[in-house]
């Protein structure tokens, strides 16, 4: 793939796994400087090493820490020209059983943490003209799953940001967009599997294949597949293309 991204410094959140790791790996392979940051710091660690990228470990949840975590980016690497907002989290209950502290924290995790770091980067984006921003959000904001309504709600949420977002960056060069991943092979798909076997007696083999029926194509869809997804809308034939939700899902939501 051609270097396209040469001289630009993307920030990765919750980059040190699954398709954040992904990502972090396509756009160092299309020329950019990499910074990724999350809470696990040995996971930042290794990704950072395979790809020569610079790790902060930091709690994006507390704004004080995640404001001190990007200038520090910028102070290592430059001026930030991508974001994509990787951080999240899903956590599965019957409604009734839905606490106030889950509900809270899916806020936090899958919505407020993209809309502190995307205030930390628009304004040098706006000063230099140009910016991309790609919101990691899921199926789950653009349809509802039974037994998790707080994180549905956040993803929701998270895409409803990334349009207002868009139409009010338009204009400065900015592109604001989302990706929206049906069930892809990552340590959450894992953690949600082992939720769903400890909750029916179910064997690891039954869950996935139940799982994976809601794919019309009858599979999980890999990070890398997602990663394609982020590095296009990064790209400069993407300039025109802001406030969109692009489904990663094998048709699950055509």
């Amino acid at each position: 793939m051609p270097d396209f991204l040469t001289g630009k410094h993307a920030v990765v959140t919750g980059g040190g796994k699954g398709i954040g790791a992904a990502v972090a790996r396509a756009l160092h392979r299309s020329g950019a400087l990499v910074t990724v940051m999350g809470r696990d710091a040995a996971a930042l660690q290794g990704i950072a090493v395979e790809i020569d990228a610079q790790p902060i470990s930091v709690d994006l949840t507390d704004s004080d820490s995640a404001h001190r975590a990007f200038e520090d980016a910028a102070k290592l690497g430059g001026a930030i020209d991508i974001l994509v907002n990787n951080v999240g989290a899903a956590e599965s209950a019957p409604f009734e059983r839905t606490s106030y502290d889950i509900w809270q924290r899916m806020i936090l995790l899958n919505m407020t943490v993209a809309f502190t770091c995307s205030g930390l980067v628009i304004p040098s984006m706006k000063e230099r003209g140009f910016g991309r921003i790609v919101n990691t959000a899921s199926t789950a904001s653009l349809k509802g799953y039974a037994y998790t309504t707080a994180y549905c709600a956040a993803k929701h949420g998270l895409l409803g940001l990334t349009r207002a977002l868009a139409v009010e960056t338009a204009r400065h060069g900015i592109t604001v967009n989302a990706v929206c991943p049906g069930f892809a092979e990552t340590e959450l798909l894992a953690r949600s599997v082992q939720t769903i076997m400890d909750a029916t007696g179910r064997s690891a083999d039954q869950t996935r294949e139940d799982l994976m029926k809601t794919n019309p194509q009858k599979r999980f869809i890999q990070p890398e597949e997602v990663a394609a997804a982020v590095l296009w809308l990064c790209s400069e034939p993407a300039a025109g293309v802001t406030g969109q939700a692009i489904a990663v899902d094998g048709g699950e939501t055509a």
